[in-house]
């Protein structure tokens, strides 16, 4: 059997943001992946995630993809322009020519390219129209990308209406919590040809904490990000790879 080498790319999605141990490190789908994974092989698999919050498509592209390269991976997973579409100017094109130099690298690489769509935050945050049609345009841009290759792997998220529902999302509204990064991980294992684990697509709803009033929302969450707008700084700034070098995952149960 093969050795697996899955390294991953991205922003804060693929960092796992929402979905943090009681330390307050995020896990998130990619982590539950490669956990997938080697369980489904039944044998140990190589993992790298060098995502990092905040980051915009290209800064993905131009910051993470040639370390990832470097690692020598068999498979490298790609996501990115959730940022993008939050900000008053958007090319969606622009965001889609960042997929398609993924997908040039990959194949001059070797490397099994699996592509990822977003899950879609619209309906619980401000101007969710407008995102709403920014996403479904970015969608469809990267999507027109890859029509002729049937071997890039994909797993889009942004079409699934079950994981915009309000039980799948953080406290913040814009990343998801544990239960919709299982259901991510859940797509990305199905259409890697792996078994999923019993219950990923739907965990049960076990978080009762009452959704934050308006108010309390704008103060904690949406201040904030419009202050780092302002200040042209990122969440991200100073922060490195949860998992910059190879780790091994065990198939454990």
């Amino acid at each position: 059997m093969n050795q697996i080498r899955f390294v991953a790319i991205g922003d804060s999605f693929t960092e796992g943001v929402g979905d943090e141990d009681a330390n307050g490190i995020p896990r998130g789908w990619a982590d539950l992946v490669a956990q997938g994974w080697a369980r489904s092989r039944g044998a140990e698999i190589e993992y790298a995630n060098l995502a990092i919050r905040g980051k915009l498509a290209w800064p993905v592209v131009e910051e993470q993809l040639e370390p990832a390269l470097a690692l020598k991976p068999t498979h490298l997973s790609f996501n990115g322009g959730g940022n993008d579409m939050l900000r008053p100017a958007t090319d969606v094109e622009h965001i889609a020519d960042a997929f398609s130099r993924v997908l040039r690298r990959c194949d001059e690489e070797g490397v099994q390219l699996v592509i990822l769509s977003g899950a879609n935050p619209s309906a619980g945050l401000p101007l969710s129209s407008l995102i709403q049609r920014r996403g479904d345009l970015l969608s469809d841009a990267v999507i027109s990308r890859i029509a002729h290759r049937p071997d890039v792997i994909r797993a889009l998220n942004w079409p699934d209406r079950e994981l915009s529902g309000a039980g799948y999302w953080a406290e913040d509204r814009l990343h998801m919590n544990a239960r919709g990064h299982h259901r991510v991980a859940a797509r990305v294992l199905r259409a890697l040809g792996e078994r999923v684990p019993d219950g990923w697509w739907s965990l049960p709803v076990v978080d009762t904490t009452p959704a934050l009033r308006d108010a309390s929302y704008y103060r904690e969450h949406v201040l904030p990000w419009i202050k780092r707008r302002l200040t042209r700084t990122s969440s991200g700034d100073g922060r490195l790879p949860k998992f910059g070098d190879w780790i091994t995952v065990e198939p454990t149960p």
